[in-house]
């Protein structure tokens, strides 16, 4: 397993008295505009923002953990971390090791498919000689392992690698959230073409340590709270501003 350069970042939450445990939270820092970092290297991005205000709701100082995406369950049932918000879709299967907070966003599944290649949606997929890339750990790659068998699998660590196999024709597909593909589209116009809407919708949660009942009661009574307080509509207006717009133009799910 190939992990990414260990990099915590810690957040003092000035106002409140703090707690003398910090709140680890583990998340991968290369998926913007949800994970990343700032010109200065600062971690920065909606999950973040999240996270500093559970913390600050909490009491505690605020401590992130930069972990590769398919080390991040790892981290949290090692007790390296207190919970994950990292973008992560609570699966079925995920749910047979940890728990899950209440869902706090809705997209799913869509296509990032090259300009000559013939895939027109996911039932196009499944066929010999065809390339579909995916991101190591993610639900396209679990969702790709599981359900094709005629297709040859192309795992790729990052999410950027995938894109440009498709974007340089040797992928004829890549599967990935709507948003994502929306924004690599945008990256590369000329040589990919998106299937936005989701061929199988999924949900965003907080991942947490299923012996933590406290914790998970915490952070779902902070998410009832943040989200009747206009949380997630003003980060999406600060991060999302021109995706939310043409997705709910376009009829496409994805929103808090």
């Amino acid at each position: 397993m190939r992990y990414l350069p260990i990099l915590a970042v810690v957040i003092v939450m000035t106002s409140g008295t703090m707690a003398a445990e910090p709140l680890r939270v583990g998340m991968e820092l290369s998926y913007p505009p949800f994970e990343m970092t700032d010109a200065a290297g600062k971690p920065t991005g909606v999950s973040v923002r999240l996270a500093e205000a559970l913390a600050a709701r909490l009491g505690r100082q605020l401590v992130i953990e930069n972990i590769a995406f398919d080390g991040l369950i790892p981290a949290l049932k090692t007790r390296r971390i207190d919970c994950i918000i990292s973008s992560m879709t609570a699966t079925s299967e995920r749910a047979k090791s940890i728990a899950f907070s209440t869902p706090y966003l809705r997209t799913g599944l869509a296509i990032l498919a090259g300009t000559r290649s013939p895939v027109a949606s996911a039932d196009d997929l499944d066929v010999e000689g065809r390339i579909v890339a995916v991101k190591k750990g993610t639900t396209g790659h679990h969702y790709v392992a599981t359900n094709l068998r005629k297709a040859r699998l192309l795992v790729l660590d990052k999410e950027s690698a995938a894109v440009m196999e498709v974007a340089q024709g040797r992928a004829d597909a890549f599967i990935y959230d709507s948003l994502s593909v929306y924004r690599s589209h945008k990256r590369h116009p000329d040589t990919t073409r998106p299937l936005l809407r989701p061929f199988r919708e999924e949900t965003w949660a907080i991942g947490l340590r299923r012996d933590d009942e406290p914790l998970r009661q915490q952070v779902d009574t902070f998410l009832e709270a943040f989200t009747s307080e206009g949380g997630f509509e003003r980060l999406g207006d600060e991060f999302l501003a021109d995706e939310k717009a043409f997705f709910k133009r376009e009829g496409i799910p994805f929103y808090f």
